[in-house]
C-alpha cells in the first residue's frame, strides 16, 4: 500500500513526539499528587506545570482549569442545572438549555437537564448560528414568569464542516440575559486562536487528543469567578474539590507539553495549512466540477473540509479511500465503525441524498504536500469508479 495520508485530524490529532516524551518520562512519576512527601510533590508539581499550560493556551488562569477524563466528562459536568452548576454573579438557579442544533452529541444530550427543558437553537445554511432567534428566545424568556437563569451550549467550531461560531456575539447576548454560557472548544484549540477572555463565554472545554496530546484527557477552563461548579464525580475532592478521582498525572503532563507546542506552532501551521487545504479542494474540483463544499461562506477551520459529491455514497467512499491509504471519515467519530447521517448538515438543510454523500478532510501538524498529492490521486480513482457506476445505473 506504500506509505498511508492521515487526513482524520478532526477525528483525533496524532500525539506529538514532544508530548509522547513528556508522557513517558512521566509514568516514572511514583506519587499520589494528593500525597505530601516527596514523591507525591514531584507528581503534583508536574501535573501544576501541565496545568499553566494549558491554561495560557486558552488566556485562562492555572486555578481554573479542571482536568477530566474527556470532553464528554467535561460537558457533562457543566451541563447541569443549578445548583450543581450556576452563576456566581446574581446566583440565579438555571433549568433550561438552549444548545445549537450542530452542537456535538455530548451536548445535544443536554447532560442533566430534564427532556422538556432542553430547546434547539437554529442554525443558517451555512452552519452558522441564527443570533436573532437567540436573542428573542432570550428576551422571552427573560419576560415569562418565574423566569430561571438559562444555560446556552454553542461550539466555537464545528468538527464537520469546520464552522467558526461567532461566540463573543452569543456571549453579548447571554451576559445581557444574565444566562450562562458553555462553549466547546474542542474542534477550535490549535487550529484557530482561543481566547476565553475575548470569548467571554463562563467556561470552555478542550480535549488533548484533538491538538496532539493522548486521548482520555480533557479539560474546563473557567472564565473567572464567573461560575461555581460542583462535582460530577464524588470522592477524594481532586481538582481543588470540582472533580474527584486520582488524576491521571502521565497524560496531564502530556497534555501541557502538547498544548505549548500546538500555541507556539499556530502561527506558523495555519497558514501552512490553509494553503494545503485550499489546494486539496481546488485540485478535487477540476476532478468532479459538481463537487459542493459545505459552509464554503462561513468563517471555517483553515484544517477542515467537508464535500458532497452527487451519486457518491460516503461509506463506501471511506472504505475506498482506505483500500487506496488514504484515513478520512465521513463526520464526527462517535462510536466505532458507524457511519450515519450527519446531524450537523440535517440542521443546514442539505438535502438526504447529498449528506449521505458527505466526506470530511481534516489536516493537521502532520500532514504534507505529499499527503495532499496521494489523496488526490486516490479522490480521482474514487470518483471514476462512481462515474462509471453512476453511468452503468
Amino acid at each position: 500500500m506504500g506509505e498511508r495520508a492521515y487526513l482524520d485530524h478532526n477525528a483525533t490529532t496524532p500525539l506529538r513526539p514532544a508530548a509522547a516524551d513528556a508522557m513517558a518520562r512521566a509514568l516514572s512519576l511514583v506519587g499520589n499528587p494528593s500525597s505530601i512527601h516527596a514523591e507525591g510533590r514531584a507528581a503534583r508539581a508536574a501535573m501544576d506545570r501541565a496545568r499553566q499550560q494549558v491554561a495560557a493556551a486558552v488566556g485562562g488562569e492555572a486555578k481554573n482549569v479542571i482536568f477530566t477524563s474527556g470532553a464528554t466528562e467535561a460537558l457533562n459536568t457543566l451541563l447541569r442545572p443549578s445548583p450543581a452548576v450556576v452563576s456566581a454573579v446574581g446566583a440565579k438557579r438555571t433549568e433550561r438549555l438552549l444548545v445549537l442544533a450542530t452542537e456535538h452529541s455530548a451536548s445535544l444530550a443536554g447532560g442533566s437537564f430534564a427532556a422538556d427543558g432542553i430547546e434547539t437553537i437554529p442554525v443558517d445554511t451555512n452552519g452558522l448560528i441564527d443570533l436573532g432567534w437567540l436573542e428573542n428566545r432570550l428576551a422571552e424568556l427573560s419576560n415569562a414568569s418565574g423566569f430561571a437563569a438559562v444555560t446556552v451550549a454553542v461550539q466555537l467550531a464545528n468538527s464537520e464542516t469546520g464552522a467558526i461560531q461567532p461566540v463573543r456575539a452569543v456571549s453579548q447576548l447571554t451576559n445581557r440575559s444574565g444566562a450562562i454560557l458553555i462553549c466547546d472548544a474542542v474542534a477550535a484549540l490549535g487550529k484557530i486562536a482561543v481566547d476565553i477572555a475575548h470569548l467571554n463565554a463562563d467556561a470552555i472545554v478542550m480535549s488533548a487528543h484533538k491538538f496532539g496530546g493522548p486521548k482520555g484527557v480533557g479539560a474546563i477552563v473557567l472564565n473567572g469567578g464567573t461560575l461555581h461548579v460542583e462535582p460530577l464525580l464524588s470522592g477524594g475532592g481532586q481538582e481543588m474539590r470540582r472533580r474527584s478521582g486520582t488524576e491521571n498525572v502521565a497524560g496531564i503532563v502530556a497534555t501541557g507539553i502538547a498544548a505549548a507546542e500546538a500555541i507556539a506552532d499556530l502561527e506558523r501551521d495555519v497558514g501552512r495549512i490553509a494553503i494545503l487545504r485550499d489546494r486539496l479542494v481546488l485540485e478535487l474540483r477540476s476532478l468532479r466540477p459538481d463537487l459542493v463544499v459545505f459552509a464554503e461562506n462561513a468563517p471555517r477551520l483553515p484544517n477542515t473540509l467537508n464535500i458532497g459529491i452527487p451519486g457518491m455514497k460516503s461509506e463506501t467512499a471511506v472504505i475506498a479511500f482506505d483500500l487506496g491509504g488514504v484515513a478520512i471519515s465521513s463526520g464526527s467519530a462517535c462510536s466505532s465503525g458507524k457511519v450515519k447521517r450527519s446531524h450537523v448538515l440535517d440542521a443546514m438543510g442539505v438535502s438526504g441524498e447529498l449528506t449521505e454523500s458527505a466526506l470530511r478532510l481534516s489536516l493537521g501538524w502532520s500532514t504534507t504536500e505529499a499527503d495532499i498529492d496521494k489523496t488526490i490521486a486516490v479522490f480521482d480513482q474514487v470518483a471514476k469508479t462512481a462515474q462509471r457506476h453512476e453511468i452503468a445505473a
